[in-house]
């Protein structure tokens, strides 16, 4: 039984019994030290715990005996966010997926809905925050009807259990969690208990039925996921759906995930007709067109996914005591950086100018990596010479004007060689002025190139 702690509850002797208000240290009828203990009153909230006895099947056993097996996956019909979940579903599997409103979440699932009804499995889209009719709407102008793929529109969370039971799916998409309530909690559906009660019940039928489970999640206003951190503990892969409104860029990676990396990134296009795949996103961030100065390619990595971004630099010499910096999708604070390793360690004078640096496509690059690109970008604006097609730069810059090395750069040379960059200045140079050197040697023994070298 367990006790409650009383400021008014005398002390008792553990050997004689004796009580007292006030202990000076050792019992005062037995005289025995250090065997008075507060006295407790008992409250009869704890029960006592029945040790059972767990069958051969559950019974523990040296680690080295425990049997591995892949588990086995099924395809989604979508092969970025297969990328992402590590190959495909796992069976079983709890996957929670996040995302600011508008992003496209609903979307992304009624699209793998469709493929995985398409190949054969029936699929259970329970949306709480849309009827049935508005999701059918959509799914016309997708394409993402089929006979396989059921759709129930509840807020009740035993409904959606009745629904289960009925349809018999071999793939539950809710969305959301946050819209969803259970009668067994008290409170409106969205709080802390309602979401961790919804949650806590889809993952125990997703476990015992091997039913995989694909939860939406909501976001606050800082990005991370609403409702309790417990949320993310409870499912097996927690992924998450970003883009930028301005574009139709869209980009999934996986925050955890107990089945695979969680380095890989998925990359979708954002269309009329719905969602489309974009397993080659390097033409997006290309520019097209003959070369011009001041542009130069570098080698982005977005998870283990390497791709080419073209950083593009323009200067116009300005009067004005405080030259503009005007920057887009890079860091600010690191081109700042580098055009001061540029006036000091290569001779590129630019605080006289005005510099404009952005990348092409919208996409963010604000890894060490883009040091060099950059670099490389501006003083070919500022010498007014440009780059060949097949250069690409990797490289970050220190203080110092060393060209140091990069995470993971044998994976980006391999990428920029497939893609037909075949001049790769990196950390090899060692310096940024031999670096600029030997863009201009790499340009001079290219005869045929439609630009002027460095």
């Amino acid at each position: 039984m367990a006790t409650k702690r009383t400021p008014t509850a005398p002390y008792r002797c553990t050997e004689c019994g004796w009580t007292t208000a006030k202990w000076a240290g050792r019992c005062a009828e037995c005289q025995q030290w250090g065997t008075v203990v507060e006295a407790a009153e008992q409250t009869g909230i704890l029960r006592a715990v029945t040790p059972v006895a767990p069958g051969a099947a559950r019974a523990a056993q040296p680690i080295t005996r425990v049997e591995t097996s892949d588990t086995p996956r099924r395809t989604s019909g979508v092969g970025e966010f297969d990328r992402v979940l590590g190959g495909g579903i796992v069976p079983g599997a709890a996957i929670l997926l996040s995302g600011e409103p508008g992003v496209g979440k609903s979307t992304l699932l009624l699209e793998v809905a469709a493929q995985s009804a398409r190949s054969g499995r029936r699929v259970l889209y329970a949306s709480a925050e849309e009827s049935t009719a508005q999701v059918r709407l959509r799914a016309e102008r997708t394409g993402a009807l089929h006979d396989e793929l059921y759709l129930a529109s509840e807020t009740d969370l035993a409904t959606i259990l009745g629904h289960i039971d009925e349809v018999q799916p071999q793939l539950l998409i809710v969305d959301s969690v946050q819209t969803v309530a259970s009668g067994l909690s008290d409170g409106m559906a969205g709080q802390p208990a309602q979401v961790r009660e919804v949650a806590s019940t889809l993952i125990r039928i997703a476990k015992d039925r091997g039913l995989p489970v694909i939860i939406v999640g909501h976001v606050t206003k800082d990005g991370t996921i609403a409702g309790p951190r417990v949320l993310e503990h409870l499912v097996d892969v927690v992924c998450h759906f970003e883009g930028d409104r301005q574009t139709s860029l869209r980009f999934i990676r996986a925050l955890k995930n107990r089945f695979g990396p969680t380095d890989e990134v998925g990359c979708f296009d954002m269309t009329g007709d719905g969602i489309a795949e974009v397993p080659d996103p390097s033409a997006l961030f290309l520019g097209h067109g003959q070369p011009e100065p001041g542009t130069c390619v570098a080698i982005a990595l977005e998870g283990r996914r390497a791709m080419p971004v073209e950083v593009q630099a323009l200067t116009i010499s300005t009067g004005a005591p405080n030259p503009r910096r005007i920057v887009n999708g890079v860091d600010a604070a690191r081109v700042a950086m580098v055009l001061a390793v540029l006036e000091k360690k290569a001779d590129i004078v630019t605080s006289n100018q005005d510099v404009y640096v952005s990348t092409v496509g919208g996409i963010r690059f604000t890894e060490p990596a883009a040091d060099l690109a950059i670099a490389i970008a501006v003083a070919g604006a500022v010498l007014n010479h440009a780059t060949p097609r097949t250069l690409a730069a990797v490289g970050e810059l220190s203080l110092a004007g060393e060209v140091r090395p990069v995470s993971q750069a044998p994976q980006r040379r391999g990428e920029a060689a497939r893609l037909g960059y075949t001049d790769v200045i990196d950390n090899r140079s060692g310096t940024l002025r031999a670096a600029l050197g030997d863009v201009r040697r790499r340009v001079r023994s290219r005869p045929g190139e439609n630009a002027p070298g460095f």
